[in-house]
Parts: C-alpha cells; structure tokens; sequence
C-alpha cells in the first residue's frame, strides 16, 4: 500500500529545498529546487512545444553525473534567463569554498519554461525580461518543509482551459520505504477537470481529501469526454520534477520521469499535443538505498505515477485570484462549496 508523508510536498525528498518567487502584476513567476549535493537526473519531454534549458545533459550517456537545481518557470524562452539567476546565486554560495588549482566551478542548472506570455499580466518589462531576477531570488528564497501551492512560484500566471492552473505538489511512501515526490506547474493546453464540472481527472489517486474529495463521477458523458482547448490554439504546458530517495543511475531516472509523464497523462486530458510543452525532470537525491530488486523499483515507479497526477489536481485545487482584471476562475471560485474536505500541507 502506498501511503503519505506528513508533509505531502517534494520536499519529503531528503536533500531537496524549493523557493518560489512571483510578481503578481506581470503574473508570472519562478520555482528552484536545489539539492543539498549533486543529485541524480534524467528527463522526458514529449510535449510538441518544449521551452528547455540544459536538457541535453542529462541524457543517460553525456558526462554530467549529477546536478545542482532545477527551475521552473513562466515567459516561455523569456523565462529560460531564470536560470542565469539561480546559477549566480549557487556561485555566490560556493565562493568560499577552496577550488583545486586550475579548475572552475560551474552550477550545473537545467531548466523548463511555460507558456503564460497572454493571461493578462503586465509583459511590458523593457529591454531585458524580469527572469534573471526572479531565478535568483527563488534561489535565495529556498528551503527545507512546508510551502505554498496554487498561485505562486512558476504557477503564478498558469491556466488551463476552463480554469487557473497552478503549482502542485504530492508525495507518497512506497511499500519498501522509499519516498517518491513531484512538484507540478499546471498550465495545459488541456482540462485538469472532467467536462464542465469539479471533478478531477486525477481522483481516483487522491488521499485525504487534498483537492476537495468528490471521487470521480459515476459514468462519464459524450459532453464530458469532449475536447477542450484554450483559445486561439495558445500554447500551454504541465512542467515539473519527479524525485525519489533512492539512489538511482541516470537511465533509472529517466525511466522515473516516464512513469511521471504517465501521471500527466492521468491527471491531463488530453496531453501531450503539439502545443504542449510537457516535460518532466527525473531526479534521485540518493538519501535511501538503491531498489533491491525489480519489485521494488516498480514500486517506485507506481508511486511516480500516482503522485504526478495528484500533484497536478492540486495545483489547480490550490489557485487562488489574482489583483486585477480576472482573466479566468479558479476552482475555489466555482466549487469550493462542494468540497467535502480542506486540503492541506501537513
């Protein structure tokens, strides 16, 4: 039986801190997740419209072992500049210490971006975007425990067709003992919805009411299995990062990171279109033994896709107003009267 940790946030990953940074009149943000030491990482991005950075890296067969943070962000390319942010603020910290003669030290950062370039927000930011900045106060704002979901971080500005999206995150602790994380930004092209109604296509993995507990509906309809777009075929996308504790080879984390992309597909309908930018980061923070066998391992990777589509409910659960003109609801403002329950972090 999967179960979950007190926190139910990724940072019940040993060895990971997250910090989210917005500006709420230009409804954007930023989201670092830095590693207490070099972690682990692969990825999947079978999204049509990715906005990446460093990704080639972590293929299983390039020479990077291991990595120093990941960012999430809004400003689709523009956004990328977060990570020029985060990787100042991982030199600043490392100043200190002694360098062996001759080498550099070099944050090793890799980075995804969505699309919120038209969700009313303030984009008229000058000659050099905002993104720098934020990633390095994102940086400067991580930690370990407890912290904000919804409408913050690289959530801020997120939507999905018919209501907010946002940032989510969800963890569970496998048979064996293992913990398995994600952290999700919710902007899709898609529904995280079932037709016009509060259901989540995420709700048969929900635990403890934590995006309003409503279960499923009884049967589905033709109107509820019907495509749902945002307008004008503007562009979206569900970014975020799987993590385990357990040590895992870079081809093991990318299999991770596929098992997630299956929680998109759980948690997202549809997903993966060619204005989707879908990506996920797998990563392995090493704090727990390596899986002993191929029952455990699948554990973990049952895990990854539970807690992905759990993540993704609940970051559009989460969303909360923005100042100004509204551009689209959140789901508080539609159904929070039906919830059966309040969802929390703890």
């Amino acid at each position: 039986m999967i179960s979950r940790p007190r926190n139910n946030l990724i940072t019940d990953v040993p060895g990971i801190r997250v910090g989210n940074v917005q500006n709420l009149d230009q409804r954007t943000g930023v989201t670092a997740l830095l590693f207490d030491q070099p972690a682990v990482a692969s990825g999947s991005f079978p999204g049509g419209a990715p906005a990446l950075r460093e990704s080639a890296l972590l293929e299983p067969e390039m020479i990077v072992s291991g990595i120093d943070a990941v960012v999430l962000s809004g400003g689709s390319t523009y956004g990328l500049d977060a990570t020029s942010g985060v990787q100042a603020w991982l030199r600043e910290q490392a100043a200190h210490l002694p360098i062996p003669e001759k080498q550099v030290r070099v944050p090793i950062v890799v980075q995804a971006s969505l699309f919120d370039l038209v969700n009313g927000g303030d984009k008229d930011w000058g000659r050099y975007s905002p993104y720098a900045e934020l990633g390095y106060q994102a940086a400067q704002a991580a930690q370990n425990g407890d912290f904000a979901l919804g409408t913050t971080g690289a959530g801020t500005g997120a939507t999905t067709t018919p209501l907010r999206g946002g940032l989510g995150s969800a963890s569970a602790m496998t048979p064996s003992g293992h913990t398995v994380a994600a952290l999700m930004v919710v902007n899709a092209v898609g529904t995280a919805t079932i037709g016009d109604g509060p259901h989540f296509w995420s709700a048969p993995f929900e635990q403890d009411n934590e995006f309003g507990g409503l279960g499923f509906p009884s049967r589905l309809t033709e109107n509820d299995l019907r495509l749902r777009m945002k307008p004008n075929y503007v562009a979206g996308t569900t970014i975020g990062v799987i993590a385990t504790d357990a040590i895992l080879t870079k081809a093991e984390a990318k299999r991770l990171a596929i098992l997630a992309q299956d929680g998109i597909a759980r948690g997202v309908f549809p997903a993966h279109l060619p204005q989707d930018g879908d990506a996920v980061f797998g990563v392995s923070t090493g704090h727990a033994p390596a899986p002993a066998s191929v029952e455990v391992w699948t554990e973990i990777l049952h895990a990854a896709t539970q807690v992905t589509a759990r993540a993704i409910a609940r970051g559009v659960y989460e969303a909360s107003p923005l100042p100004g003109e509204p551009f689209l609801p959140t789901w508080s403002e539609r159904f929070g009267a039906l919830k059966q329950g309040n969802a929390n972090h703890g």
